[in-house]
């Protein structure tokens, strides 16, 4: 029993260790789409405010400090970012009507826009990767990757 024990401790080894090596190479690809759909976005607009606006558009409004909190980056960073989105008139900025020391954050029309034909563009070529698996495997897979984003 013992044997087989070492057995399945060396399979489940190999197994994360795979997954590990798929996993670095998925960040490096996202790395890259991040900085593809960003020139997509505008030419001049980097990786950094790329996630801000994103984060920002699906959570339909933010304020630096909430965005500092989420990102775990510098009051500081983020205001230099919020600026350049700004400058790239893709982010808007007002008063919040409960904290008036606060700005409300929300994506520009044309964000919108940008980030919507960006998110199309990806979904279909996600689509034609996921087209082999079953549902089944895609529901295994999306459960992995929530479980990950807890660790």
């Amino acid at each position: 029993m013992i044997a087989a024990d070492a057995v399945g401790a060396t399979d489940v080894d190999t197994a994360l260790g795979d997954l590990q090596a798929h996993l670095n190479l998925i960040f490096a690809r996202t790395r890259s789409l991040w900085k593809e759909s960003a020139a997509r976005v505008h030419p001049e607009l980097q990786v950094g405010g790329y996630k801000l606006l994103t984060f920002i558009e699906r959570a339909g409004s933010a304020n630096a400090h909430e965005l500092a909190e989420r990102f775990e980056l510098d009051k500081s960073a983020v205001s230099r970012q919020v600026r350049m989105l700004e400058e790239l008139e893709l982010l808007e900025s007002h008063p919040d009507e409960h904290d008036g020391r606060l700005r409300v954050l929300t994506a520009t029309p044309a964000a919108c826009r940008a980030l919507a034909d960006v998110r199309r563009e990806y979904g279909t070529r996600l689509r034609a990767v996921v087209d082999e698996l079953t549902p089944a495997e895609i529901e295994a897979a999306s459960k992995v990757f929530r479980l990950l984003s807890e660790v």
